[in-house]
């Protein structure tokens, strides 16, 4: 099969090749999924996972990119609740080779099916993005309507996930990011935005939930804009900055698919847009990685046309 691999951590995106792979085997509990779509976070680069297994050994050459939407191939010994044949979308295993490939395997509890009304592109830019909104906004957030969420990069593809979620569980939303992500950002649903470069993030008072994808300053200064009782969630590492009188909680997005179900209806009922800022096939894509023009939305590589 044809696969994306990296063995180089130094040179990044740079680094990545179109190869040869022979065809994956699935474990207990695993299938394989003939992937159509796959989504891709450039800082993948940097996750430890990519480079090493759960006992810190080498694991290059590796396979990146871990959101997927396909059609299952094979059950492994022991699957259940999936069937050949079946539209699938989820979640891969972050230590494991991933779906920058014509096919993967993975564990089947880590998959949702894929209504035939949701095209793969659609599917494939849904699991980290709808995941981490969903989870950092109500698992660890606890967003109860009426409550205010300053959502950083609003334009992008958490972020725009983060404003709808949000605003559709009856929450006032602040979106941030650049002056040229306003309009953006507004679009999917933010009731007013901060431009980080020019706005003073002072002004916007209190808020009862910051979700940061940013870190650093932007954080410091986030966290002390929090009411007592409220929460920085954050999805860059532990918090270096807590609320006064609140929650801090860091969080590593898991695959859900009770929670992929709920996304996915509301992709299908309009309630939910996806952030897709480019499309492009899988020989093009170690080009489309490394382009310099700056996107907004989630990548996606169609596997199969």
């Amino acid at each position: 099969m044809k696969a994306i691999v990296v063995t180089d951590q130094a040179a990044g995106t740079a680094g990545m090749k179109l190869v040869e792979r022979p065809e994956p085997q699935p474990a207990i509990n695993d299938v394989v999924v003939q992937v159509h779509a796959s989504g891709f976070v450039p800082t993948e680069m940097e996750w430890p996972s990519t480079w090493a297994d759960r006992r810190d050994h080498d694991r290059t050459p590796s396979i990146p990119g871990h959101e997927l939407a396909g059609v299952v191939t094979v059950l492994g010994y022991g699957t259940t609740g999936l069937s050949v044949g079946q539209r699938v979308f989820g979640l891969a295993d972050w230590h494991r080779d991933g779906t920058l490939a014509e096919y993967v395997a993975m564990e089947a509890r880590n998959l949702a099916p894929l209504p035939g009304d949701v095209d793969f592109t659609v599917g494939a830019s849904l699991p980290i993005s709808g995941l981490t909104a969903w989870q950092g906004l109500f698992q660890h957030g606890r967003l109860q309507a009426g409550q205010s969420v300053l959502a950083h990069g609003a334009a992008g593809a958490v972020g725009s996930m983060v404003t709808q979620l949000a605003r559709e569980a009856g929450a006032y939303v602040i979106g941030t990011g650049r002056a040229a992500d306003r309009q953006k950002a507004l679009d999917f649903g933010a009731n007013e935005f901060v431009d980080l470069e020019n706005d003073a993030l002072e002004d916007i008072g209190g808020v009862d939930l910051v979700f940061d994808v940013i870190g650093g300053d932007i954080q410091k200064r986030s966290a002390a804009l929090i009411r007592a009782g409220g929460t920085l969630v954050t999805v860059v590492g532990p918090a270096e900055a807590r609320p006064a009188d609140g929650l801090a909680v860091d969080f590593v997005v898991e695959s859900d698919r009770a929670q992929l179900s709920e996304i996915v209806q509301r992709v299908r009922d309009g309630r939910l847009r996806t952030n897709i800022g480019n499309v492009s096939a899988l020989d093009d894509a170690v080009a489309t990685f490394n382009a310099t023009e700056r996107r907004t939305g989630k990548t996606i590589i169609r596997v199969r046309p």
